[in-house]
């Protein structure tokens, strides 16, 4: 087992592996399963993530040492119960895969017709990861900080992340169909086109590809899977119009690598990534407005304004299917369809092909100086908001 696996471990919630274990965790105190104890004398401390009984404890033990004494293990069975407990991918689990060949593998290998690697994507192998997002440190403060977006807005995206074995932070989005089956999954380097002085000194990063299909590492999995408190989907909240948002200038990132940087984005193979938040379509009424964002980001700033909002991946990935789907939706749900297209010749572009497939679609100018919707939404009134999300406990 790597060090870097064994630290991942080491980083899930003290209090969340407790509760995994059957404790009952109030006010970071839970009855000590180690003597018979009716005051609750385990003291957690999620600043430090260890607890401690002060009665039948000599130091304190952090999570792979608390999984070893409730359950009897050693250590080696310990980290992989909680591997399997909070769905974190280990290196072992990834060579026992490559050497599980099926026969029909096999033999299309052989006759060099296949590169050993699925073209389909598994949604089974990555739903559990959604089931119970967790954001690290680099997630929130991307997600609140500098975009400013609503905590309602992520948990209802099932937006969660995972640190790479290099350091990289990524924020993992999922694409769900609009019946809410997963479909494909994007992956967004969290420390992408940083400059040395956001870097706090550090080299700056070396021209990356945007685009790598090859997220099938042990690596490019969820980072923790404990539910955070108040992450529950809110009902009602992508239901009002509201106006536009918030001051606040960007944030920087922490610390980053010298080693030349990953590519932006990274796909699961097979991963098919065409209109995002299309589960928003079941919850639209005949006449109500949607609107088609460019892009992620632009759909969540969307969403904490109020707005029902669906997104096209890129300007330069809109495919047919696509656009048929988008006819389908209008004449099904009889809604409005509104865009406000990138300031930039692909935006136009964008919105154009739309026009030909929508031709109500509504076309609303952004302000000067805002290239996209997000910029705008950071110059309203109220993004402000959107930092005010509950802390991971």
């Amino acid at each position: 087992m790597e060090k870097y696996e064994i630290q991942k471990l080491r980083d899930l919630p003290i209090e969340g592996v407790a509760k995994q274990l059957g404790m009952v965790v109030k006010r970071h105190k839970a009855l000590c399963p180690f003597h018979d104890d009716h005051h609750a004398s385990l003291s957690f401390n999620t600043r430090k993530n260890n607890c401690r009984c002060y009665v039948c404890m000599g130091d304190s033990v952090g999570t792979i040492d608390l999984v070893m004494r409730y359950l009897g293990k050693d250590f080696l069975s310990a980290c992989r119960w909680l591997a399997e407990e909070h769905q974190v991918y280990l290196e072992d689990d990834r060579k026992r895969e490559g050497s599980a060949s099926s026969p029909s593998s096999e033999a299309s290998s052989a006759n060099g017709s296949s590169s050993g690697k699925s073209t389909s994507f598994d949604a089974s192998r990555y739903a559990r990861f959604f089931e119970h997002p967790w954001l690290n440190e680099a997630a929130r403060r991307f997600l609140f900080e500098e975009r400013k977006i609503d905590w309602r807005v992520v948990n209802w995206c099932r937006l969660t992340s995972w640190t790479d074995r290099d350091g990289v932070n990524w924020l993992q989005i999922p694409y769900f169909s609009t019946e809410g089956k997963l479909i494909g999954i994007q992956n967004r380097n969290l420390y992408y086109r940083k400059t040395s002085t956001q870097a706090k000194g550090l080299a700056a990063e070396k021209s990356p590809t945007d685009f790598t299909d090859d997220t099938d590492s042990p690596s490019l999995q969820s980072e923790g899977s404990l539910q955070t408190e108040g992450s529950h989907q809110t009902e009602g909240s992508l239901q009002t119009e509201s106006s536009l948002r918030t001051e606040g200038s960007h944030q920087t990132e922490g610390s980053l690598r010298t080693e030349p940087m990953a590519p932006r984005f990274r796909f699961p193979y097979g991963a098919r990534c065409s209109i995002y938040n299309l589960p928003v379509v079941g919850r639209l009424k005949p006449g109500e407005r949607l609107f088609i964002t460019e892009g992620c980001s632009d759909c969540w700033a969307m969403l904490s304004a109020g707005h029902k909002a669906i997104a096209i991946p890129s300007a330069t990935l809109l495919k047919p299917e696509d656009k048929q789907l988008l006819a389908d939706i209008e004449r099904q749900y009889q809604v409005e369809f509104h865009m406000f297209p990138d300031q930039d010749e692909p935006g136009e572009s964008l919105f154009m092909q739309l026009r030909e497939m929508l031709p109500q679609l509504v076309h609303h100018q952004l302000p000067p100086g805002c290239k996209d919707f997000s910029e705008y939404y950071l110059l309203g009134p109220a993004a402000t908001s959107g930092s005010k999300e509950p802390k991971n406990k």
